[in-house]
């Protein structure tokens, strides 16, 4: 067993760089945000188009590279590391987080009441069409592309530094070890901890305020800390048991998440509904798709596509940091065929259902008038409390709490497994080890949990957070496109040997 020397620099420069901006929002909140605010719309108004064309390039991408000669390419030889459910359940969970359940629940509540969206015509269609679009294809392409290109450097060709530098090797030589090298490392592991900040502190705030509701105490600070103390502990103690506590924790993620939709679905007395609406809203997204991907207002009389489209696609890129490598290291034995479709596989079929059955129930109890959630939402601007409605019109509203928070706690658990495991493999100049010692993923483990405590007691709007990711992705957008072309290149040198 062999591990060789710490990386000081991109172990220590992010941490200090988050207490900095931790700092930044509490000493000068007004001013951190008026900052944020500016970037964005500078990114947004220059460059929305970017994120736009990259999100659609990538896509396309995906599909020529699986049904190409690269799709033939083995990540590793030997048999596969780990069964098809095993795999699936990792990669599903890891890549999503516990938003998707908060985003499920309230996301066509967010667009109702849109331009956008009243301009197509049906609302009801177009709000439940919507968050399929923005966790569909394009999202799992990004995921499935960069997972194909790290398993080619870590399986096939063996390198032992798990890091977005060495996946650039062959295009830059020897320049990855050296300042280059360390920009484009200091960059992915700073963009991954903006990532994980914004997840934390847009979907806490639901897990505490069920953990209140469902045990009658008071709903403040201290509870969200001590539950997000509680997950940093079973992440930790996972992440420190290795690769197999977390295929162990994933699967049981996956059941509890089934078991929540399934008592939604029976249980809420509106089955036929969302089942029609689920069904006819993916028609809508298979007919409307390119025009989905390509829509910016050029006049700019409509801010959507900016505040939603753009935000969704530099979420996604900043989560590929992380997830990829991760899915890109257990997918040993499987072809680059395999990873994609496979991934588009157990990761739609996921989100997809989580969407339709409980974002459509929320519709359904709208669109029959038993609770008006829109004017609910409206009326107190509150997401949470809106979606604290949606739970307690269940029959029997404490077995869907307490699902609820055994599915939210599983789902952040799993995913910061995985990112633990990645982000302390950034720690090594060089990793010949299958995984980083235990020591420095509890460092990791709870570096990454500082930030999201310490924007509790700031005040963060999900315009701030959405505006740190945006920012975040822009660099990591440039880097990817680097490593795709780096990927190419030595495939195709691969393919020629």
């Amino acid at each position: 067993m062999k591990k060789t020397g710490i990386d000081y620099f991109v172990t220590i420069v992010p941490f200090l760089l988050v207490l900095a901006l931790v700092l930044l929002f509490f000493i000068f909140p007004l001013q951190a945000t008026d900052i944020l605010g500016n970037i964005r719309g500078i990114l947004n108004n220059s460059l929305g188009i970017f994120y736009l064309i990259f999100g659609l390039f990538i896509f396309l991408l995906s599909l020529y590279m699986a049904f190409s000669k690269y799709g033939n390419i083995k990540l590793g030889s030997g048999k596969k590391e780990h069964s098809d459910f095993a795999w699936g359940t990792m990669m599903f969970t890891a890549g999503l987080a516990a938003d998707i359940l908060f985003y499920s629940l309230c996301e066509w509540m967010l667009y109702a009441n849109q331009d956008r969206i009243q301009s197509l015509g049906d609302t009801t269609l177009w709000s439940a069409t919507y968050p399929l679009f923005h966790w569909g294809p394009i999202p799992w392409a990004f995921y499935v592309v960069l997972a194909s290109c790290f398993g080619f450097m870590l399986h096939v060709r063996k390198r032992t530094k798990a890091k977005y530098s060495e996946g650039l090797r062959v295009l830059l030589g020897s320049h990855v070890d050296g300042v280059i090298g360390k920009i484009v490392d200091l960059t992915a592991v700073f963009a991954l901890i903006a990532g994980t900040a914004t997840t934390f502190s847009l979907a806490t705030p639901l897990l505490s305020q069920t953990v209140a509701k469902l045990f009658g105490i008071g709903n403040n600070n201290i509870l969200t800390i001590a539950i997000l103390l509680v997950v940093c502990i079973i992440y930790s103690v996972c992440a420190y048991l290795g690769i197999d506590g977390v295929s162990k924790l994933a699967s049981c993620c996956t059941y509890l998440f089934f078991a929540l939709l399934l008592y939604v679905f029976f249980g809420g007395g509106h089955g036929k509904f969302i089942l029609e609406l689920g069904f006819k809203s993916l028609g809508n997204l298979a007919n409307n798709f390119l025009s989905l991907a390509t829509y910016i207002d050029p006049t700019g009389k409509s801010s959507f596509a900016e505040d939603w489209t753009v935000f969704y696609w530099a979420y996604w890129m900043v989560w590929c940091v992380a997830t990829p490598f991760f899915i890109g290291s257990i997918s040993r034995g499987r072809t680059i065929r395999e990873v994609i479709l496979g991934g588009y596989i157990f990761g739609l079929s996921g989100t997809f259902i989580s969407f339709i059955v409980l974002g459509n129930y929320g519709i359904a109890l709208n669109v029959f008038g038993q609770v008006d959630l829109l004017k609910l939402y409206t009326s107190s601007n509150n997401l949470y409390t809106t979606i604290g409605e949606i739970i307690s019109t269940l029959p029997l509203p404490y077995i869907a709490m307490i699902l609820l928070i055994l599915t939210m706690i599983t789902f952040y658990a799993t995913t910061f497994d995985s990112i633990t495991l990645v982000a302390a493999s950034y720690s090594y100049k060089d990793l010949e080890d299958k995984e980083p010692s235990k020591q420095i993923k509890l460092y990791w483990s709870i570096l990454l949990i500082l930030l999201p405590i310490g924007l509790i007691f700031s005040d963060n709007s999900m315009s701030n957070l959405q505006a740190v990711s945006i920012i975040a992705a822009f660099p990591i957008g440039i880097i990817m496109i680097l490593l795709i072309i780096s990927f190419f290149k030595d495939a195709n040198m691969y393919l020629n040997e």
